[in-house]
């Protein structure tokens, strides 16, 4: 136990301060602080010594040094049963301070709010996470509280032992601490960074918010938690079961694609990671079930994103499947009341989740792989037709429609489409032959062939059978990157077919 007689108070989120402040009084703990946080405790009308009064020196550098002084931190970081620091602290006419309250300037907030260069740099907290590092580090004797959310386990453990705190309390404090403060510095850290667009910097720092632990992971017996580097996951969950580690997986995945679609248009069906079906049919409920047409089956107890606000109309055809989630830009209320007919169905309102994350990562063991993100925008000059045969406008969009649903399928990855809308889709395979066949079974079992049909592909063909496959089906035109050694070979076999061929300066692998 170690009783607390001095405590020093400076917080930049000064809410719900009244409670402790009470405890301290009733346990006669003397309270020093400086800054607005002293203002706030002397508008509340509670006793407070100013720092600067504390340690007889004015604050200076308009703020800058207010707690970094000899007295504060030998104040708190003096081991309390060791003769030298005792002897150190009576010949400077020192004193133990014994808890310490701060949170720090709100940088990362600030962050969100301004891009003034000036602001941001003065809301780098110093004092703040050097007096929380010096109290954390000597956690047998001093107790550290770094948020708000703590104010009512404090409060408690004052109560329970008398204006004292138990050893086992303190380190949990301390432990929490000085996660903070690395949080605090890893998000500066990243800042510096991205300012000057440091991307693989020589050390790289992650950090993150947990939202939530999981009941378990992809299996059962595999633990899972899910963490965001903003206080939330920017999606809101307004109706069914507790999501899952498999559920916010193809969440992610299926808004990664709808947000590559245009604006206010779009249907994506996904199953475990993977589209099964994508429209942007301008009418909603139209696209929804032409998307639906790719693949039904599949679609069967999987995950819909659309890219609007779901209406009535199309509650009532959703209802007519079983599906585990259902992610849009809104509700209508009567589209929620069909809805919730459905008890466990998962509904999700993604008006403000933007997909703007610049890099990927994956791991393995102690090792992480981090690359930039596959989210360039498609423009006309990234593609060559170089087929004698010219692709109509109609076609065209079709085939940038398909490309870019390719590259969020699986390698390898075939996507046949008509109408701006998926007809096929192959995945995952190691051989691109099989993705093709894979694509075309697919379309002639659901009867998705409508027209002129267009095919995709992930990378380039790297031998003419593949083509030759899709060209058999009815396919008339493909898009692919370029680069392979027989590159002529697929240029005239499209010219002695008569099908359209355009070529991408780019490749999109998924693995």
């Amino acid at each position: 136990m170690k009783k607390i007689k001095t405590a020093l108070i400076s917080v930049s989120d000064k809410k719900n301060l009244k409670p402790i402040l009470n405890i301290l009084k009733k346990n006669k703990i003397k309270i020093i602080s400086s800054g607005g946080t002293y203002k706030e405790i002397i508008k509340l009308k509670f006793k407070c010594l100013e720092v600067s009064d504390f340690t007889k020196s004015p604050e200076i550098l308009e703020g800058r040094v207010k707690t970094l002084h000899p007295k504060i931190h030998a104040g708190i970081l003096n081991k309390r049963n060791n003769k030298s620091h005792l002897n150190d602290l009576k010949n400077n006419d020192f004193e133990n301070i014994d808890l310490v309250i701060v949170n720090f300037y709100p940088f990362e907030k600030t962050l969100e709010t301004t891009k003034n260069r000036n602001k941001i740099i003065e809301n780098i907290d110093i004092g703040g996470p050097s007096m929380v590092r010096s109290a954390a580090k000597n956690y047998q004797d001093v107790t550290v509280i770094t948020s708000s959310d703590q104010y009512k386990e404090l409060i408690n453990e004052l109560k329970l032992n008398n204006g004292s705190t138990t050893l086992k309390f303190r380190e949990k404090m301390a432990q929490i601490a000085f996660t903070e403060t690395a949080y605090y510095d890893s998000i500066i850290s990243n800042h510096f960074n991205n300012l000057s667009n440091n991307i693989f910097p020589k050390k790289k720092i992650f950090y993150g918010n947990l939202i939530e632990i999981l009941r378990y992971g992809e299996n059962p017996h595999q633990k899972s938690g899910i963490y965001s580097k903003s206080p939330c996951l920017n999606i809101e969950q307004i109706h069914g079961k507790q999501l899952s580690y498999n559920n916010y997986n193809d969440i992610f995945t299926a808004l990664t694609i709808s947000k590559s679609l245009p604006k206010n248009v779009g249907s994506v069906i996904l199953k475990h990671a993977s589209p099964c079906g994508v429209s942007i049919i301008r009418d909603h409920v139209e696209s929804y079930k032409s998307a639906l047409a790719c693949d039904p089956l599949s679609a069967f107890g999987g995950v819909v994103s659309f890219n609007f606000k779901i209406t009535k109309n199309l509650a009532a055809e959703l209802n007519k499947l079983f599906l585990e989630v259902i992610i849009a830009n809104g509700f209508e209320n009567s589209a929620l009341k069909i809805l919730k007919t459905k008890k466990n169905i998962r509904l999700i309102d993604a008006s403000n989740y933007l997909n703007n994350e610049l890099l990927r990562f994956n791991s393995t063991n102690k090792q992480i792989l981090v690359q930039s993100e596959d989210n360039i925008k498609f423009i006309k000059k990234d593609f060559k037709i170089v087929s004698k045969k010219k692709p109509t406008s109609k076609q065209m969009k079709d085939l940038i429609f398909a490309f870019n649903i390719c590259r969020y399928v699986k390698s390898n990855a075939i996507v046949l489409a008509s109408n701006e809308t998926t007809a096929g889709i192959g995945s995952g395979q190691p051989s691109r032959l099989d993705s093709c066949q894979i694509a075309i079974d697919k379309m002639r079992k659901n009867k998705t062939s409508k027209g002129n049909i267009v095919a995709a592909s992930d990378a380039f063909f790297p031998f003419v059978d593949g083509i030759e496959k899709l060209v058999q089906s009815g396919v008339t035109a493909v898009i692919q990157p370029s680069g392979s050694i027989r590159d002529k070979e697929i240029i005239n076999f499209a010219n002695q077919t008569d099908t359209v061929l355009v070529f991408s300066k780019t490749r999109h692998f998924r693995h």
